[in-house]
Protein backbone atom coordinates (compact mmCIF):
# COMPACT_ATOMS: atom_id res chain seq x y z
CA UNK A 1 0.00 0.00 0.00
CA UNK A 2 0.75 3.53 -0.39
CA UNK A 3 0.76 5.57 2.77
CA UNK A 4 1.43 8.57 3.93
CA UNK A 5 2.64 9.18 7.87
CA UNK A 6 1.98 12.19 10.18
CA UNK A 7 3.29 12.42 13.29
CA UNK A 8 5.53 15.43 14.86
CA UNK A 9 7.19 13.01 17.31
CA UNK A 10 10.15 12.27 15.22
CA UNK A 11 11.20 9.06 16.71
CA UNK A 12 8.05 7.53 16.00
CA UNK A 13 7.48 8.73 12.66
CA UNK A 14 10.57 7.22 11.83
CA UNK A 15 9.32 4.41 13.68
CA UNK A 16 6.72 3.79 11.29
CA UNK A 17 7.90 4.67 8.43
CA UNK A 18 10.64 1.60 8.98
CA UNK A 19 7.73 -0.52 9.91
CA UNK A 20 5.75 -0.03 7.37
CA UNK A 21 8.58 -0.44 4.94
CA UNK A 22 9.42 -3.52 6.86
CA UNK A 23 5.90 -4.92 6.00
CA UNK A 24 6.25 -4.15 1.96
CA UNK A 25 4.10 -0.85 2.44
CA UNK A 26 5.57 2.24 0.26
CA UNK A 27 5.67 5.60 2.74
CA UNK A 28 4.75 8.49 0.03
CA UNK A 29 5.30 11.04 2.54
CA UNK A 30 6.39 11.68 6.19
CA UNK A 31 5.19 14.99 7.34
CA UNK A 32 5.51 16.63 11.14
CA UNK A 33 2.26 19.65 10.96
CA UNK A 34 -1.36 19.76 9.63
CA UNK A 35 -1.12 21.90 6.84
CA UNK A 36 1.73 19.31 5.55
CA UNK A 37 -0.67 16.22 6.19
CA UNK A 38 -3.74 17.70 4.30
CA UNK A 39 -0.98 18.79 0.99
CA UNK A 40 0.63 15.15 1.48
CA UNK A 41 -2.99 13.42 1.00
CA UNK A 42 -4.43 15.74 -1.83
CA UNK A 43 -0.75 15.24 -3.75
CA UNK A 44 -0.52 11.43 -2.94
CA UNK A 45 -3.65 9.94 -2.91
CA UNK A 46 -2.45 7.20 -0.62
CA UNK A 47 -4.06 4.11 -0.21
CA UNK A 48 -4.14 5.06 3.64
CA UNK A 49 -3.06 7.68 5.96
CA UNK A 50 -1.82 7.71 9.71
CA UNK A 51 -2.61 10.84 11.30
CA UNK A 52 -1.66 12.05 14.85
CA UNK A 53 -4.00 14.23 16.46
CA UNK A 54 -2.05 17.19 18.64
CA UNK A 55 0.62 18.24 15.55
CA UNK A 56 1.76 21.85 15.27
CA UNK A 57 0.82 24.75 14.66
CA UNK A 58 -1.38 24.28 17.50
CA UNK A 59 -0.41 21.46 18.78
CA UNK A 60 -4.03 20.81 20.44
CA UNK A 61 -6.70 19.02 17.52
CA UNK A 62 -4.47 19.89 14.33
CA UNK A 63 -4.22 16.22 13.39
CA UNK A 64 -8.03 15.78 13.36
CA UNK A 65 -8.48 19.16 11.44
CA UNK A 66 -6.02 17.86 9.04
CA UNK A 67 -7.75 14.68 8.71
CA UNK A 68 -11.07 15.88 8.08
CA UNK A 69 -10.29 18.85 5.63
CA UNK A 70 -8.36 15.96 3.66
CA UNK A 71 -11.27 13.89 3.49
CA UNK A 72 -13.53 16.97 2.14
CA UNK A 73 -11.75 17.60 -0.40
CA UNK A 74 -10.45 13.95 -0.96
CA UNK A 75 -13.99 12.44 -0.47
CA UNK A 76 -13.85 8.41 1.24
CA UNK A 77 -9.65 8.92 1.24
CA UNK A 78 -9.05 6.50 4.16
CA UNK A 79 -7.60 7.92 7.52
CA UNK A 80 -6.13 5.57 10.98
CA UNK A 81 -6.11 8.21 13.81
CA UNK A 82 -3.12 6.82 16.16
CA UNK A 83 -3.18 9.18 19.22
CA UNK A 84 -2.56 9.42 22.76
CA UNK A 85 -5.74 11.58 22.91
CA UNK A 86 -10.03 10.92 22.51
CA UNK A 87 -11.28 13.86 20.79
CA UNK A 88 -15.03 13.18 20.74
CA UNK A 89 -16.32 16.32 19.21
CA UNK A 90 -13.94 15.88 16.04
CA UNK A 91 -14.06 11.88 15.76
CA UNK A 92 -17.80 12.71 15.67
CA UNK A 93 -17.29 14.71 12.38
CA UNK A 94 -14.55 12.48 10.81
CA UNK A 95 -17.67 9.72 11.26
CA UNK A 96 -20.49 12.07 9.95
CA UNK A 97 -20.11 11.18 5.84
CA UNK A 98 -20.59 7.18 6.96
CA UNK A 99 -18.51 6.44 4.23
CA UNK A 100 -15.89 4.22 6.07
CA UNK A 101 -12.26 3.94 5.81
CA UNK A 102 -11.76 5.45 9.41
CA UNK A 103 -9.58 4.21 12.46
CA UNK A 104 -8.81 6.05 15.81
CA UNK A 105 -6.50 3.76 17.85
CA UNK A 106 -5.03 5.13 21.23
CA UNK A 107 -1.26 4.63 20.66
CA UNK A 108 -0.64 2.62 24.35
CA UNK A 109 -3.69 0.40 23.44
CA UNK A 110 -1.25 -0.85 20.22
CA UNK A 111 -0.89 -4.05 22.14
CA UNK A 112 0.59 -6.25 19.39
CA UNK A 113 2.37 -4.74 15.61
CA UNK A 114 0.12 -7.39 13.85
CA UNK A 115 -2.92 -5.58 15.51
CA UNK A 116 -1.90 -2.42 13.95
CA UNK A 117 -1.10 -3.43 10.87
CA UNK A 118 -4.18 -5.50 10.68
CA UNK A 119 -6.58 -2.31 11.39
CA UNK A 120 -4.40 -0.34 9.09
CA UNK A 121 -5.22 -3.03 6.21
CA UNK A 122 -9.42 -3.10 7.35
CA UNK A 123 -8.99 0.93 7.40
CA UNK A 124 -7.87 0.98 3.83
CA UNK A 125 -10.18 -1.33 2.63
CA UNK A 126 -13.00 0.86 3.79
CA UNK A 127 -13.57 -0.60 7.39
CA UNK A 128 -14.11 1.67 10.55
CA UNK A 129 -12.27 0.95 13.19
CA UNK A 130 -12.26 2.43 16.50
CA UNK A 131 -10.72 1.54 19.60
CA UNK A 132 -12.97 0.47 22.74
CA UNK A 133 -12.35 4.10 24.21
CA UNK A 134 -12.99 5.71 21.41
CA UNK A 135 -16.82 3.76 21.21
CA UNK A 136 -16.75 4.67 25.05
CA UNK A 137 -16.57 8.38 24.90
CA UNK A 138 -18.56 8.64 21.87
CA UNK A 139 -21.59 6.99 23.13
CA UNK A 140 -21.40 8.91 26.70
CA UNK A 141 -21.34 12.06 24.78
CA UNK A 142 -24.45 10.86 22.70
CA UNK A 143 -25.88 10.26 26.29
CA UNK A 144 -25.27 13.65 27.31
CA UNK A 145 -26.72 15.53 24.58
CA UNK A 146 -29.37 13.00 23.89
CA UNK A 147 -31.86 14.12 27.12
CA UNK A 148 -33.99 11.09 26.31
CA UNK A 149 -31.18 8.40 25.81
CA UNK A 150 -31.71 7.52 29.93
CA UNK A 151 -35.54 6.49 28.89
CA UNK A 152 -36.94 3.16 28.47
CA UNK A 153 -38.66 2.24 25.36
CA UNK A 154 -42.28 2.32 27.52
CA UNK A 155 -40.93 5.83 28.92
CA UNK A 156 -40.56 6.97 25.56
CA UNK A 157 -43.34 5.28 24.00
CA UNK A 158 -45.77 7.41 27.29
CA UNK A 159 -43.90 10.64 26.69
CA UNK A 160 -44.72 10.81 23.09
CA UNK A 161 -48.26 10.07 24.07
CA UNK A 162 -48.13 13.02 26.18
CA UNK A 163 -46.68 14.85 23.47
CA UNK A 164 -49.78 14.32 21.63
CA UNK A 165 -51.99 15.46 24.25
CA UNK A 166 -53.16 12.74 25.97
CA UNK A 167 -53.75 12.91 30.27
CA UNK A 168 -52.65 9.89 32.21
CA UNK A 169 -55.51 8.07 32.02
CA UNK A 170 -56.42 8.34 28.55
CA UNK A 171 -52.31 7.29 28.13
CA UNK A 172 -53.68 4.55 30.53
CA UNK A 173 -56.66 3.23 28.25
CA UNK A 174 -54.30 3.03 25.06
CA UNK A 175 -51.50 1.38 26.34
CA UNK A 176 -53.60 -1.14 28.60
CA UNK A 177 -52.20 -0.05 32.28
CA UNK A 178 -52.88 0.89 35.55
CA UNK A 179 -52.96 4.61 36.14
CA UNK A 180 -50.56 4.33 38.82
CA UNK A 181 -48.62 2.36 36.89
CA UNK A 182 -48.98 5.43 34.09
CA UNK A 183 -48.02 8.05 37.19
CA UNK A 184 -45.19 5.51 38.06
CA UNK A 185 -43.30 5.33 34.39
CA UNK A 186 -44.65 9.68 34.41
CA UNK A 187 -42.59 10.11 37.26
CA UNK A 188 -39.47 8.24 36.15
CA UNK A 189 -39.43 10.49 32.96
CA UNK A 190 -39.33 12.93 35.36
CA UNK A 191 -36.29 12.29 37.23
CA UNK A 192 -34.55 10.76 34.24
CA UNK A 193 -35.12 14.30 32.41
CA UNK A 194 -33.87 15.94 35.69
CA UNK A 195 -37.51 17.75 36.15
CA UNK A 196 -37.93 18.25 39.94
CA UNK A 197 -41.25 19.43 40.91
CA UNK A 198 -41.27 23.21 40.36
CA UNK A 199 -44.04 25.58 41.21
CA UNK A 200 -43.00 28.11 38.84
CA UNK A 201 -42.69 25.65 36.00
CA UNK A 202 -45.02 22.97 34.29
CA UNK A 203 -42.69 19.94 34.55
CA UNK A 204 -45.20 18.16 31.76
CA UNK A 205 -44.59 20.66 29.41
CA UNK A 206 -40.57 20.63 29.68
CA UNK A 207 -40.84 16.96 29.37
CA UNK A 208 -42.68 17.49 26.38
CA UNK A 209 -40.33 20.31 25.11
CA UNK A 210 -37.63 17.61 25.72
CA UNK A 211 -38.99 15.13 23.56
CA UNK A 212 -40.14 17.39 20.47
CA UNK A 213 -36.17 19.03 20.68
CA UNK A 214 -34.80 15.24 20.59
Amino acid sequence: MRIVVADDAVLLRECLVRLLAEDGHDVVAAVGDGPSAVQAVLAHRPDVSIVDVRMPPTHTDEGLRAAIAAREQLPGTPILVLSQYVEVSYVADLLADASGGVGYLLKDRVAKVEEFLDALDRVAGGTTVLDPQVVARLLAARQRRDPLAALTSRERELLGLMAEGYSNSAIAKRVSLSGSAVEKHIGNVFVKLGLPPDETQHRRVRAVLAYLRA
